[in-house]
């Protein structure tokens, strides 16, 4: 059993927040996302935030580091973005593994140096997996239902990519996240049951969907429910929800699956509902008071937050959670 698996036996496991808020405070400019490296690249780069773990890692490094000094127990890789599905859009495709690499190997440095400074409070390091830019469920043409811009297949070899690199790089999970396709997310764990298999590994996966309006279905159609029946053949750490949705409006989402699961539970709601200039207003009292109800409810494993949350959410939200127990979890299951 990997040290993950008994800490999340002993206490309410929290991840960290947002990544692209805290990067947003440094107002990049084109050339800091370029840095001298690709300072002639052919197309813009400014708004790739996966490239700034080659670019800028200092600033990589010190969101880490305030996450986890906020109380996160887990941080996230900074490779939402990191397919050469999604790197398609910055003509980045040849450098997935290395940007993968890069930001597995800054997470984890950040993190053994809390570990070592608290061994009684293991850090660990979740490689993000983000959802790509295109679905394979659904047509992007109205005109023409069938269409698809992309295949399992191609979902599948681009993901494995991610994986390996991410593997290397040093991460202790693999999470899975803001799934709004279930037929990517599948190719995803197929991709990660490949690789687990060739390497003869056995590497934690955290698998999370995102609910993406008030009809309570993923974006694809499925219902909180049906979705995590159909996920369910597979071995998985946790699964849970994250974005789209504030704490308060994702709670009746993780009521419909907290009981029909022996899986751990994860949430990482955003910071409410996005304003009319696409900013997140909800302090980090508010949003803790609503994560609270989760709580009292024995709805969760491991918590943590998505858009608009900082490290000062994070903190409230480690104070909340170790006052509470962690939901239970049958051994088996993990």
């Amino acid at each position: 059993m990997s040290n993950i698996q008994q800490a999340i036996q002993q206490r309410i496991l929290v991840l960290d927040g947002a990544m692209g808020t805290m990067l947003q405070q440094y107002k990049f400019s084109e050339a800091d996302f370029r840095g001298e490296r690709f300072k002639d690249y052919p197309t813009p780069l400014q708004g790739n935030n996966d490239l700034l773990s080659i670019t800028q890692p200092e600033a990589i490094k010190t969101i880490h580091s305030k996450y986890f000094e906020a109380g996160a127990d887990i941080v996230e890789t900074n490779t939402f973005s990191g397919t050469t599905i999604a790197m398609a859009d910055y003509q980045m495709e040849n450098l997935v593994y290395e940007l993968n690499y890069q930001s597995a190997k800054i997470a984890k440095e950040v993190a053994n140096e809390f570990t070592k400074r608290e061994p009684n409070k293991p850090r660990f390091v979740a490689g993000s997996i983000g959802p790509t830019n295109k679905t394979a469920s659904m047509s992007p043409d109205v005109n023409d239902p069938g269409f698809r811009a992309v295949t399992f297949d191609d979902l599948r070899i681009a993901y494995k990519q991610q994986v390996e690199a991410l593997i290397d790089g040093g991460v202790d999970i693999l999470l899975v996240e803001t799934v709004f396709d279930t037929l990517n997310a599948k190719a995803a764990l197929f991709a990660i049951e490949e690789v687990k298999e060739e390497r003869n590994l056995d590497i934690p996966v955290m698998l999370s969907g995102t609910i993406t309006d008030a009809s309570g279905r993923t974006l694809s159609g499925q219902t909180a429910e049906a979705f995590l029946i159909s996920v369910s053949h597979i071995p998985l750490l946790s699964v849970g929800f994250n974005c789209a949705l504030g704490a308060h409006l994702l709670q009746p989402h993780l009521e419909a699956i907290a009981n029909k699961t022996d899986f751990a539970i994860s949430a990482h709601p955003n910071a409410g509902l996005p304003n009319a200039f696409g900013e997140y207003d909800e302090s980090p009292e508010e949003m803790g008071a609503q994560i609270e109800e989760y709580l009292k409810k024995d709805l969760i494993n491991i918590i943590g937050g998505c858009c608009g949350t900082s490290p000062d959410h994070i903190k409230v939200i480690a104070r909340i959670a170790a006052k509470y127990k962690p939901r239970k979890i049958l051994q088996a299951a993990i």
